[in-house]
């Protein structure tokens, strides 16, 4: 029986918007069309049908273009603000030779985002991972893949919020207003401070309309990759040893454990795997933007490749230039100690600010990405008061409370861990397990409607073709390998300093489970009896404000 409100039939599968379709195109774009004769279908018209095959009616305004969701994809990503960040963890637990981490996460995530490629341009729609999941998995898989997912966007806010002060005290120690950086808890405390005025700032942002998100995002992401291209030639001209002897050093790591280098390896790909993720917020912005079907996928693949490369050969050229390769501080302060030490004061503290940047464009998306998520579950009335938080501005056409809200949890979890000295690796290494599981709520239901012969990508869309079933497979297998590696109850994780407690060292374990298990418990007993379309977001084929296109064609 279907639920209240849901369209009932066969999964829809709407007709593929047609290429360039004489519509509108990308603002700012060169070379603009001619105006569509009358009576001619507009490439927005094209992609509001798509939406409401799906059972929805537009709401939100469609004004990104090509670079616009490539921004969105990439400043997720954000090269410069993960490099910087976790430079120090990869090197304090792998030395300079975890820098093979690097291509090794990124195969993993190549699997995963040629996945969703083909998810992107068969369902144009926001909240991507939500609305991915439940067409593969059905209701119930979907919820938790929406809530997995929009609980790990609050803590990845909050720990991409923690970079500031990786940063910023080193440019000046101006920025340390809490304490002198030397006591136990100062660098907590400052970071907490610091993040919360940057999660301030982009909740303003956000709820001022995606619009005026889309263009400072776009502007942090140029200067980023100008930055990024400008610091790979500098750090380049500074070489002062061959590739041959960073890429072998392990600095004696992993001597005595059971594995060997290999289980300090492990540990220390962390640093990696929390840069290359986060390419799907280019697709959970389609609702948003003209031709979803055909930018997305492109998006997402263009976003995860340029960040390997420069992020990859950022890594590698300040191997290759800090001064002293066994320096202490290249376990302390990171990449910006490799910056300032090789390059100077003053073009260092350039790239620095150039870094700061780049980390407020990335709370900036990952903010955006959360809301589009929030209100897609509530747009399905998959949360508490949904109709009250899948409201949509009619001044700044945006949900304006979900972007509030997920501002304050995200102040909350940082003020929660005020005391806390190991905030960057715990609260780091528990975003990063959530999204892994909620991409796995994705790809599994994918793959198995793919052994089934039920998986068909969309006509004339993005298609792996006959390397989709091997693809998916290794997406599924990389996603649940990678998820209990980062799990994995290490001390010097989870309980790096104070006394060993058992429920530190399962943390991850223990958060990941509460979050699911409570989370699907509610949905279970209350939220799964009131699911259904909202009646004021569902489409309706008599509304005069919902597109007069074709008929949605049923899948399968």
């Amino acid at each position: 029986m279907s639920t209240p409100g849901t369209p009932t039939g066969p999964e829809p599968d709407p007709e593929p918007a047609g290429p360039g379709g004489g519509g509108r195109p990308s603002p700012g774009g060169p070379g603009d069309p001619e105006p569509p004769a009358p009576g001619a279908r507009t490439q927005t018209q094209d992609d509001d049908d798509a939406l409401g095959a799906l059972g929805y009616r537009p709401e939100l305004k469609r004004t990104l273009g090509n670079f616009h969701t490539f921004a969105a994809g990439i400043s997720y990503i954000s090269i410069l603000t993960g490099t910087f960040q976790l430079f120090f963890f990869g090197v304090s637990f792998g030395g300079p030779a975890y820098w093979w981490s690097w291509p090794m996460v990124f195969v993993g995530q190549l699997m995963v985002a040629l996945c969703f490629c083909e998810l992107a341009a068969r369902y144009p729609v926001a909240g991507s991972i939500y609305n991915w999941s439940k067409n593969m998995g059905g209701p119930h898989v979907g919820w938790l893949g929406g809530w997995m997912m929009m609980t790990a966007t609050m803590v990845t806010l909050s720990a991409v919020a923690l970079a500031y002060q990786v940063t910023l005290p080193q440019i000046d120690s101006t920025f340390q207003f809490i304490g002198d950086g030397t006591g136990k808890y100062d660098d907590a405390a400052n970071a907490v401070l610091l993040g919360s005025v940057l999660i301030l700032f982009s909740t303003v942002v956000n709820a001022f309309g995606v619009k005026l998100m889309a263009r400072i995002n776009s502007a942090g992401v140029f200067i980023e990759l100008i930055a990024a291209v400008a610091l790979i030639i500098f750090l380049a001209a500074h070489i002062t040893r061959g590739p041959q002897t960073v890429l072998t050093d392990t600095q004696g790591h992993g001597t005595g454990e059971t594995l060997g280098y290999f289980g300090a390896f492990l540990t220390a790909s962390l640093a990696s795997a929390y840069v290359m993720y986060g390419f799907d917020t280019a697709s959970s912005l389609g609702e948003e933007s003209h031709n979803p079907r055909r930018n997305a996928p492109r998006a997402i693949l263009r976003a995860l490749v340029a960040s390997f490369l420069l992020g990859g050969l950022i890594l590698l050229f300040a191997l290759l230039a800090v001064p002293d390769l066994g320096s202490q501080r290249l376990s302390t302060d990171g990449l910006q100690f490799v910056v300032l030490s090789t390059l100077g004061s003053t073009i260092g503290e350039i790239f620095l600010w150039c870094v700061v940047i780049a980390i407020t464009v990335c709370v900036l998306a990952v903010h955006a990405a959360g809301i589009r998520l929030m209100f897609a579950m509530a747009r399905d009335n998959n949360l508490p008061a949904g109709s009250v938080l899948a409201r949509v501005s009619p001044r700044f056409h945006t949900p304006v409370i979900p972007a509030v809200l997920i501002g304050v949890v995200g102040v909350v979890i940082l003020v929660v861990n005020i005391n806390q000295p190991q905030i960057f690796s715990v609260i780091t290494s528990i975003a990063i397990i959530m999204i892994y599981v909620a991409y796995l709520m994705v790809t599994v239901p994918m793959l198995i409607k793919r052994l089934r012969g039920k998986w068909q990508p969309v006509e004339g869309g993005f298609s792996l073709g006959r390397f989709g079933l091997p693809v998916n497979i290794l997406a599924v297998l990389w996603g649940g390998a990678m998820s209990l590696n980062l799990a994995w109850p290490r001390a010097e994780v989870y309980n790096a300093t104070g006394p060993q407690h058992w429920y530190l060292r399962w943390g991850a374990f223990l958060f990941v489970g509460i979050v699911a298990g409570g989370g699907f418990a509610y949905y279970w007993f209350v939220q799964r009896h009131k699911t259904g379309v909202l009646a004021e977001h569902r489409f309706q084929a008599s509304d005069p404000t919902t597109p007069a296109g074709p008929p949605p064609t049923p899948a399968e």
